[in-house]
């Protein structure tokens, strides 16, 4: 089986769920292979173009109101589309559709899997001019639903939990097409954990500090992982002053600032005086840095949140873009996955008291392994064998 998985460059979440596939599909011995969606359109402008997009994505989520009246308003007008009509993404994504079908025809390839909806609405376009024999699926990367993917006529839809199998109904996706085995994230660095000290050493030694004697865990000293996105989203500086205004003197707080390295800059001036607080740039090392930390706090990235979830560590949810997160935060919090509040005092309380109260943090983390499952890209190989295998019977 030779499989394609097309991503898209808004945000690092889609980007994360395909490589985990991609990682889990060669590890198996498939031919894989990962490709943005952009730089099968224009050839000869996919790395400005989808930096473009890129940018565009991080601009757009800075107007809070802004962008959740955007959100608010593409759902509506995905419900009340005429089931012979289509989004205008659809039409855009359309004009290049010819590009993906020479690319998949010449390569190929078995199978397509989208984490992006400008995928969804190439294979769309392409199944509606009849070239794609192939099967494709769409695996979701949030808690919820995104506008406008009732435009799309793939083979399969995979989504986080069956709890959200009504919402996607209710949007126009028929029942049978829905497959709820969660969301693809890296299976080797987050279904499992080292044991704290030997993680917190490691993070003392890649970000330069002394690890003291009171940062051993049977002290109970608490260190807590505070991250922004890979695009650096919120202002962290004001979240940081109201958190250690609650933790201990013995606690640390990890930050993660992404590629916002202005933000990374502005903590180091104004912690500068205080130890307990590391900020870290982007950074590839977020297994080992949750592995380190008793919570962590994080804005509700579909992504983030399920390697939470999976590496079963409390999770307070921190202040969302708009729209999508919002959406991803209020599940997660309603099942006791994780905690989420728009106040910064009531989150750092929350955080803290997940950190001390073994009650309140064992009871989460039932609840974070009754509703997640970390066998998901395993699962999605199954389901593309068998769509595949009846592709073949049909020829």
């Amino acid at each position: 089986m030779k499989v394609l998985i097309l991503s898209a460059n808004t945000g690092e979440g889609h980007n994360s769920s395909g490589k985990a596939l991609l990682q889990a599909m060669q590890a198996r011995g498939i031919d894989a292979v990962m490709k943005d969606t952009l730089s099968i359109s224009k050839p000869n402008g996919a790395s400005a173009n989808s930096q473009g997009v890129s940018k565009a994505y991080v601009n757009s989520t800075k107007g809070f109101n802004i962008f959740s009246k955007i959100y608010a308003l593409a759902m509506w007008v995905s419900r009340n589309l005429n089931g012979h009509k289509h989004s205008p993404i659809y039409w855009v994504n359309k004009l290049y559709w010819r590009r993906l079908w020479h690319y998949i025809e010449d390569n190929h390839f078995d199978a397509v899997v989208s984490v992006h909806i400008f995928a969804l609405e190439k294979l769309t376009a392409l199944r509606r001019e009849g070239v794609l024999p192939i099967p494709a699926i769409f695996v979701m990367t949030d808690y919820t639903i995104h506008p406008f993917l009732n435009d799309g006529e793939l083979d399969r839809y995979v989504i986080p939990h069956k709890d959200l199998i009504p919402l996607w109904v209710r949007n126009g996706i028929k029942r049978e097409e829905l497959v709820p085995i969660g969301i693809p994230v890296n299976e080797e660095l987050f279904t499992s954990r080292k044991p704290m000290a030997e993680a917190r050493k490691e993070v003392a030694d890649a970000l330069g500090f002394e690890l003291l004697e009171s940062d051993a865990p049977e002290k109970n000293s608490r260190w807590y992982l505070m991250m922004s996105g890979s695009m650096g989203f919120g202002n962290m500086s004001v979240q940081l002053k109201e958190f250690i205004a609650h933790m201990r003197p013995n606690s640390r707080v990890i930050c993660v600032c992404g590629r916002n390295e202005d933000n990374r800059k502005a903590i180091e001036r104004e912690f500068a005086h205080d130890s307990r607080i590391c900020p870290v740039g982007f950074t590839d090392k977020i297994a080992l840095l949750m592995d380190a930390c008793d919570v962590v706090l994080s804005k509700p990235g579909g992504i983030t949140t399920t390697e939470s979830i999976l590496k079963n560590i409390p999770l307070v949810h921190t202040a969302p873009i708009p729209g999508i997160e919002d959406e991803n935060a209020k599940f997660c919090h309603e099942r006791n996955m994780s905690f989420y509040s728009e106040s910064l005092e009531e989150q750092a309380n929350a955080a803290i008291r997940l950190a001390n109260n073994k009650e309140c943090r064992e009871a989460m983390q039932k609840s974070q392994r009754e509703n997640s499952d970390p066998k998901t890209c395993e699962h999605i190989i199954e389901l593309l064998e068998q769509l595949v295998k009846e592709y073949e019977a049909k020829k």
